[in-house]
């Protein structure tokens, strides 16, 4: 008894002595403001939810947590030592990376880590999966280069099974480079000289990297698009390694009841009808539960669990004459926040998926229905988190390239950039990318390829190629940038208060941006100074007034013509105090059952009698 009093001793002695050494080896750097979740990172439980629920197998393994770092010249090899410790999946400009170090143009991050592959994974193949790098990035296990990847906001997977070790530990390199605003790609608010509108630079991993053990057929996609209409669904799998006589199954389920099954030869897409289908909205989110099998020779080969939801988003003019989005067939209005998604200790990512959360919780609190995810993807689970929660997304493709001048008045003859052939090729390949990443999640109602002219081009083109990827959903082409006759939306811009100086009687007209109403809240300021907003005031009541008389002008406008508005923004971000909250999440600027009450006559004027 008294040998195993010791040796329980000594293990709880070894436990809190490595779990104090792994805490010694990081915490958040720099002095900034913190969210609250800021305090309640543990290194070895980093993000552990797991990162693709819309596609949810039962193994996995994630690989966040503290890492070995290097800052290099660009030109140089990898070095034989490295900097520090890294927490990954926090952006190295971050504070909870631990390091706050800029990079730049000129240099490369280098990352390195060792893992182990479980034992019950034998004689499965090895995906490594990394769910945002931004922006360049090249990965080598046990030094041989396996993969080069390009493309900050979309997910990426690499079958590392040839590279592996037979046993022991495999070692993991990742090499980023990443131009910031010196380059011509996708970035949307990073800039290497932050200040105004322009934020921070992130640099290299952002999101959770992960591993996942599949069989040699396993299905890589599925494309889930309703039809409430003809009261079906339709599914389209993407399948690795099928052969004649492979067989994809989906199982539908309504709260743990089976409803619906189909079947189909894997190379097939098929539809499976709905009985009396329960519709989703933001008043009533509701999503069928799906299990989804490969079976080849008789035998499950993959599956895993997903969802969907019976939806239509679409376009139709009222008694009026006004063109209004609808949903469900029905008129509906678009009402929310636009929401930059940065975090003052985070940048790109946020500190836990409670914060993740928080914000769409949020959102809805105050009363609003939408959310304009504003030159800027967000991890899958923000997705999911707004299927469930029951918010429709207006999803923005990052800016990037140079940035034009404002023209949201330029009906007919606003000029567009000239890009080069390497510029367009990688907006195309990362637009594409985003909307393959995003296809399936229901939330997602619009998608908007420009933002204000800042690196808008073939705007007619992109719009077309959009439409067609994706007949689903609406497009907005531009929103307050080059109006051109193209695409589902008129969208225009206007601060600080709302104003109709354009309409277009054949399409849907929004108000993509106004407000910008300013608070700085002395104690959660990011700067302190130069602070700014499109105006300020001193006091809560002094904003809450403000916005008040705004949305009631807002909501003679809806009558006049507009069928949707996005308020900016849903927080404060470094030196901008425009927000609904402070950037530390910490204090409401205005009176939530105010602006709730004034948000909902808002919505409702469309279906006013």
């Amino acid at each position: 008894m008294r040998n195993t009093r010791i040796l329980t001793g000594i293990f709880f002695i070894s436990f809190f002595l490595s779990a104090y050494l792994l805490q010694a080896q990081w915490k958040p750097a720099g002095n900034k403001i913190k969210t609250v979740w800021a305090g309640e990172i543990d290194p070895e439980k980093v993000l552990d939810e797991y990162p693709r629920p819309i596609m949810e197998r039962k193994a996995w393994k994630n690989l966040n947590g503290l890492w070995n770092y290097s800052i290099t010249e660009r030109h140089k090899a990898k070095p034989d030592g490295n900097d520090g410790k890294i927490l990954v999946p926090f952006a190295v400009e971050s504070s909870l990376s631990g390091v706050m170090k800029r990079v730049g143009a000129s240099h490369v991050l280098w990352y390195n880590r060792s893992f182990t592959v479980p034992d019950d994974w034998q004689g499965k193949n090895i995906r490594l999966n990394f769910g945002a790098v931004d922006w360049q990035a090249e990965i080598w296990i046990n030094d041989i280069k396996v993969s080069t990847h390009t493309g900050g906001y979309e997910p990426f997977s690499i079958d590392i099974t040839p590279f592996l070790n037979s046993d022991g530990p495999q070692e993991l390199t990742v090499r980023v480079w990443d131009p910031s605003d010196e380059g011509s790609q996708p970035r949307g608010k990073q800039v290497k000289d932050p200040k105004g509108i322009w934020y921070t630079p992130v640099t290299g991993i952002w999101q959770t990297v992960w591993l996942e053990p599949v069989n040699e057929k396993h299905i890589e996609n599925t494309r889930v698009v309703p039809d409430i209409d003809r009261n079906t669904v339709k599914f389209d799998t993407d399948v690795k390694g099928f052969e004649y006589g492979d067989v994809v199954e989906v199982t539908v389920f309504d709260k743990g009841k089976e409803v619906a099954k189909g079947r189909s030869a894997a190379s097939q897409e098929f539809e499976i009808t709905i009985g009396d289908p329960k519709l989703w909205s933001p008043e009533s989110p509701f999503l069928y539960r799906t299990t989804v099998k490969l079976i080849s020779n008789g035998k499950v080969t993959d599956e895993f669990k997903s969802y969907f939801a019976m939806r239509k988003i679409s376009t139709k003019r009222d008694g009026n004459g006004i063109v209004r989005m609808q949903l469900n067939n029905k008129d509906y209005f678009h009402f929310g926040p636009l929401d930059q998604g940065w975090w003052p200790d985070g940048l790109y990512t946020a500190p836990s998926d409670e914060a993740l959360k928080y914000d769409i919780v949020k959102t809805k609190e105050m009363g609003y229905n939408m959310i304009r995810k504003h030159v800027k993807v967000e991890p899958a689970r923000w997705y999911t988190h707004c299927d469930e929660i029951g918010i429709l997304v207006w999803q923005d493709m990052p800016n990037g390239d140079q940035q034009k001048d404002w023209q949201m008045r330029k009906y007919f003859d606003g000029n567009e950039l000239q890009r080069t052939v390497k510029s367009e090729q990688i907006y195309r390949k990362e637009w594409k990318g985003i909307m393959d990443y995003l296809y399936s999640y229901p939330s997602i109602v619009v998608w908007v390829p420009f933002n204000e002219a800042w690196g808008q081009f073939k705007t007619e083109e992109i719009t077309e190629w959009t439409k067609n990827y994706d007949p689903s959903r609406l497009v907005n082409s531009a929103s307050g940038g080059n109006h051109f006759q193209t695409g589902d939306i008129l969208d225009l811009h206007n601060y600080p208060d709302p104003r109709l100086f354009l309409y277009d009687a054949r399409r849907v007209t929004v108000l993509g941006e106004y407000g910008g109403i300013g608070l700085p809240l002395k104690g959660h300021l990011w700067e302190t100074d130069n602070n700014w907003g499109y105006v300020q005031f001193k006091n809560s009541k002094e904003v809450t007034d403000e916005y008040v008389k705004y949305a009631r002008k807002l909501k003679e406008l809806v009558r006049s013509g507009f069928s949707g508005a996005v308020y900016t923004q849903t927080t404060d971000v470094e030196g901008e105090v425009n927000g609904l909250m402070t950037y530390d999440r910490k204090k409401d600027k205005m009176d939530v059952e105010r602006i709730k009450k004034i948000n909902q006559e808002v919505i409702n004027v469309v279906n006013e009698k």
